[in-house]
C-alpha cells in the first residue's frame, strides 16, 4: 500500500487476492490461525486512510484479521551494517514475534532502484513514516531492512501490473528466496537483475541466490505482455515524488 492507488491500477495489492490467501493459510494451517495485515506510514501515505480507501478495512471486518500500522507498533532498535553502511532500525514486535511472515508485493518499475518487488516491499515495513531520509542510500537500507526482518515467503501478486497502462496479466509467483523471485519478476519487467543494485547487493550480503530454477509458465510469456514503462507511469512518479517534497500530504490533511 504504497500510496492511496486502487489496486486496478496495478501500484497496490489487490485486497481479494489477499482474502484469497488468508483463506488458503487457514485451509492448510488452522482456521484459529492468528492473522495481521501490516503496513507502515509514509512519507505521503498514512495508513488509517490506505487501509480505508483501498479496501482493507472492510477485508479485515469480512475475514476476521487485524490491521496493524506498524508505525504504532512496539518494537525493538537493532543495527545492522550493509556494506560501509551502519543502519539502526525499529524491528516492530508484531513482525519480530509471527511465526509466520508473508510478503505480498506487486511488480512495478521504480525511479531509484530500477524495480520493486519483494526486497523492496520490506522498505514498507519500516515502522519510521519519513522515509524519503533513506532514498540517499535506497539500495543499502532495502537490503539492511531485509537482513533484520527476514520473510518466510514471498508471493507476488501479478493479476494486474503497472506500466505504459495497467494490464491484467494473470500472473502469481512464489519463492522463498526474496532475490530469486525479484530476478525473475526484473525479467518479466524486461530489466537485467544483475544492473539492479538492491537485488546484486542482496545476495553479496547473503539474502538469497541470482540463479534461479523457474516452474510453470515460461517466464518469457509474461515478459512478451508485460506493459513496459512509459510517459503515464513516469507522470505518477513525479507526482508521487512531488507529493513528499512539497509535504502535500500533510497540506491534506493525512497526518
Amino acid at each position: 500500500m504504497c500510496y492511496y492507488w486502487d489496486y486496478s491500477t496495478g501500484e497496490t495489492t489487490d485486497p481479494n487476492f489477499v482474502a484469497a490467501l488468508i483463506d488458503v493459510i487457514r485451509d492448510q494451517v488452522s482456521p484459529d490461525v492468528n492473522i495481521s495485515i501490516v503496513e507502515s506510514d509514509a512519507s505521503a501515505m498514512k495508513c488509517k486512510y490506505a487501509f480505508k480507501m483501498l479496501g482493507y478495512e472492510k477485508l479485515a471486518q469480512r475475514m476476521g484479521v487485524q490491521l496493524v500500522n506498524l508505525s504504532e507498533d512496539e518494537g525493538e532498535q537493532v543495527k545492522v551494517i550493509v556494506g560501509e553502511q551502519l543502519f539502526q532500525f525499529m524491528i516492530p514486535q508484531t513482525i519480530h514475534t509471527a511465526d509466520l511472515l508473508v510478503n505480498v508485493p506487486k511488480i512495478k518499475y521504480m525511479k531509484g532502484t530500477g524495480i520493486s518487488c519483494a526486497l523492496k516491499n520490506v522498505f514498507g515495513c519500516n515502522p519510521y513514516p519519513y522515509k524519503f531520509r533513506y532514498h540517499g542510500k535506497l539500495d543499502e537500507a532495502i537490503v539492511a531492512l531485509n537482513k533484520i526482518m527476514r520473510f518466510h515467503l514471498c508471493v507476488v501478486e501479478g493479476n494486474v501490473v503497472s506500466g505504459v497502462q495497467p494490464r491484467r496479466l494473470g500472473l502469481v509467483m512464489a519463492s522463498q528466496d526474496p532475490v530469486a523471485i525479484d530476478v525473475a519478476a526484473a525479467k518479466i519487467a524486461g530489466l537485467n537483475p544483475r544492473a539492479i543494485n538492491h537485488i546484486t547487493l542482496a545476495k553479496r550480503e547473503g539474502l538469497g541466490n541470482i540463479s534461479h530454477l523457474s516452474k510453470g509458465i515460461a517466464l518469457d510469456y509474461f515478459r512478451e505482455r508485460y506493459p513496459k514503462a512509459g510517459p503515464k507511469r513516469k507522470i505518477m512518479g513525479f507526482a508521487y515524488d512531488l507529493l513528499v517534497a512539497m509535504g502535500i500530504s500533510q497540506r491534506l490533511g493525512f497526518s
